[in-house]
């Protein structure tokens, strides 16, 4: 039979998707019959990846489309497995990460008036009244499947939105009985759904910002995820070389901007402290930032002129965002560089005025530079976070992908790393912890060729359901790194509470609820579910034979590997 999950299949392929990360359930008999038709007929169709988690199989899809590039679908059981997604579908909401979320829903019918009718218990508990509205507030598009006729163009429509920018997560659902119908076979033109071209600036704007440009004395580019598009960055480091513009990464979630150029000045997460080079900026130009600064503690100087182009500068999604922009333009960054690039060819720029520009952003980088490289000395007893990134930078070829879910070593990864290839580096772009362990399997798919290497710190470790991760990795032959971060509990909670309460009672408890006493073994658990490679580290003796060891796994003998590494204790 020609059926609507037949059609929903091929619509899948047509739309360019090659991964189905699924989560089958009771409500996908349609799907799971029209998988098994093709394969018998020798027809393509989208590789299934079965994923024991709904976490990490939207991971593994949200990894695979920041690699490639190229939005992949999650199936999931009805709103069960809707609801099991939970931070999987913030992040890639927050990250901007297209991808299609399709789950079955249960019958509608009961007394067998249609073929797919309820025949399981569970299917009156799973019947809600309104199952899009679980991610409505996510998602950038949702609809539900009502006949096979249209599948094709629903499936179509709903990708139309999800690779158009602001791009990210869509959501389709359809009940039994619609995805058994037998219907007549469908054909439609894929290319009638094209995702809506890049924005450019007007061209009023683009002047404007040039001739700020042009004169500012500390012009000072504020970026977070401009380097999801590598084009970007060439396009941002030609414009600040060719007139010494610093650039500022906010909480990068992508390598924006080479760390080793001379403009570079570094990287802002939540330090409790004003960063030098905003304050000293009289232009500001903020490019592709959820939060440029955080004005309670670091912000720019009052009079600085601050210009803001970004894929979504509305921040539809946050009910409260705001930076003093004298102007604020929805545009690709890309294009928006080139057209003030022209513009500022046009202005005459006082060459001397550009050299010390230069001079000033390299003598704070040099000195910034100095200060990482003092604090990354090995150390004579515990092993610090800065030491621990310089080893692995050691061992990281140019083109090894790094997956950063290390919250608060963020920043000690980010320094301490050095990356200087765009795409060589990413983070969730999100909020929700556990990212990290199914995104380096959709990473490691879409790029089997490079070293991947999950960081993380133990809380997202666990977050991340380790269990399933390495069972997955090596079910699918995708051999990655994963360091644990291991300072025993969440330190994150305490350093908020801190900030807080430096002096309250917190800050003089000996129990906080954080710490994870006695330890869980974390690197036993990746060898007990995939066979990892797995070792635990305490001392600074141990940790580069381990190291090298696990990246011969990885490398050599093609399997995960796990090194959990012992920090100071909260």
């Amino acid at each position: 039979m020609y059926t609507t999950s037949t059609a929903f299949l091929e619509a899948l392929g047509e739309a360019g998707i090659t991964h189905l990360f699924a989560n089958l359930g009771s409500d996908h008999p349609g799907l799971i019959e029209a998988m098994a038709e093709a394969r018998a007929h020798d027809r393509d169709l989208p590789m299934l990846v079965t994923c024991p988690n709904e976490m990490v199989g939207m991971s593994a899809a949200q990894g695979f489309a920041q690699v490639s590039g190229r939005a992949q679908a999650v199936l999931v059981h009805v709103e069960c497995g809707t609801q099991a997604l939970a931070g999987a579908v913030h992040n890639a909401a927050k990250g901007r990460v297209p991808m299609l979320v399709y789950a079955g829903a249960s019958p509608f019918t009961q007394e067998g008036e249609l073929f797919g009718t309820r025949n399981e218990f569970i299917q009156w508990l799973q019947d809600v009244f309104d199952q899009r509205g679980l991610v409505r507030g996510y998602m950038r598009y949702d609809n539900e499947i009502r006949t096979g006729r249209n599948v094709k163009q629903i499936v179509h429509r709903a990708m139309q939105f999800a690779n158009s920018m602001p791009k990210g997560p869509v959501y389709l659902m359809g009940a039994r009985e619609v995805m058994e119908e037998e219907i007549p076979r469908t054909e439609v033109n894929p290319a009638d759904w094209q995702p809506i071209v890049p924005a450019a600036l007007p061209d009023e704007t683009a002047m404007a910002i040039a001739a700020d440009l042009a004169v500012a004395t500390r012009p000072l580019v504020v970026t977070s995820y401009l380097g999801r598009n590598v084009a970007a960055v060439a396009a941002l480091i030609a414009l600040c070389r060719s007139y010494g513009i610093g650039v500022l990464e906010s909480v990068p979630s992508y390598v924006n901007y080479p760390t080793d150029d001379p403009l570079h000045q570094g990287s802002q997460w939540s330090q409790p402290v004003q960063n030098r080079a905003l304050a000293k900026a009289d232009v500001v130009l903020v490019l592709d930032s959820d939060v440029p600064w955080i004005p309670s503690v670091s912000r720019p100087a009052d009079g600085a002129v601050v210009h803001h182009i970004d894929v979504d500068p509305l921040k539809q999604q946050m009910p409260l965002w705001s930076i003093p922009a004298r102007t604020v333009a929805q545009a690709d960054a890309r294009t928006a560089l080139k057209q003030i690039a022209r513009h500022l060819e046009d202005q005459d720029v006082d060459t001397a005025l550009i050299a010390e520009r230069k001079a000033h952003y390299a003598a704070a980088h040099a000195a910034r530079q100095r200060d990482i490289d003092q604090r990354e000395a090995r150390p004579a007893d515990a092993i610090t976070p800065e030491w621990l990134t310089a080893c692995m930078r050691e061992r990281l070829e140019d083109d090894a992908l790094v997956l950063n879910e290390g919250i608060t070593n963020y920043a000690a990864i980010t320094d301490h790393l050095k990356r200087t290839r765009p795409g060589s580096m990413i983070a969730s772009g999100g909020g929700s912890l556990g990212w990290n362990g199914g995104a380096a399997i959709g990473a490691k798919m879409a790029a089997p060729d490079r070293t991947v290497v999950a960081l993380c710190g133990d809380g997202s470790y666990m977050f991340s359901v380790p269990s399933v991760v390495h069972w997955m990795a090596r079910r699918y032959k995708t051999p990655f790194l994963q360091v644990v971060y291991n300072n025993g509990g969440w330190n994150g909670p305490k350093f908020s509470t801190l900030a807080i309460h430096p002096d309250g009672y917190a800050s003089r408890a000996e129990e906080l609820g954080i710490a994870f006493d006695p330890p869980p073994d974390h690197a036993g658990i990746a060898a007990a579910a995939g066979g990892a490679f797995a070792t635990t580290v305490k001392t600074p003796a141990a940790l580069e034979p381990a190291l090298n060891a696990a990246f011969r796994a990885v490398r050599e003998e093609g399997r995960a590997a796990v090194v959990d590494v012992w920090l100071p204790h909260l």
